[in-house]
């Protein structure tokens, strides 16, 4: 069970990065830091984009709905990274105890 929490716990670390990884590349494409028509970094950043995506939109859609549109920011991003911790952390609470123990 240990090693299933370990994975788990990897995955939402490694989606973490992903995302900041998708906002740092979406950020300097923005400022004109780096070239967009690059193919390297279209393809990257569309293969980024490919995996954040589908947790991103629902949540953009909803802060829409609630807040009435947040104009040129998007905070999606920051509610994902925030939900990743909040996981993280209630994995390590319930999980690591009850599975690690020896």
């Amino acid at each position: 069970m240990c090693s299933v929490v370990t994975i788990v716990d990897l995955i939402l670390e490694i989606y973490g990065w992903i995302l900041i990884i998708y906002v740092v590349i979406g950020l300097l494409m923005a400022f004109g830091v780096v070239n967009p028509y690059n193919r390297f970094v279209n393809t990257v950043y569309e293969g980024l984009q490919a995996v954040t995506e589908p947790i991103l939109r629902p949540i953009r859609r909803f802060l829409v709905r609630l807040f009435g549109g947040t104009g040129a920011m998007d905070f999606s991003p920051l509610v994902v990274f925030l939900v990743l911790i909040f996981l993280r952390l209630l994995l390590a609470e319930y999980a690591y105890p009850a599975a690690c123990a020896v």
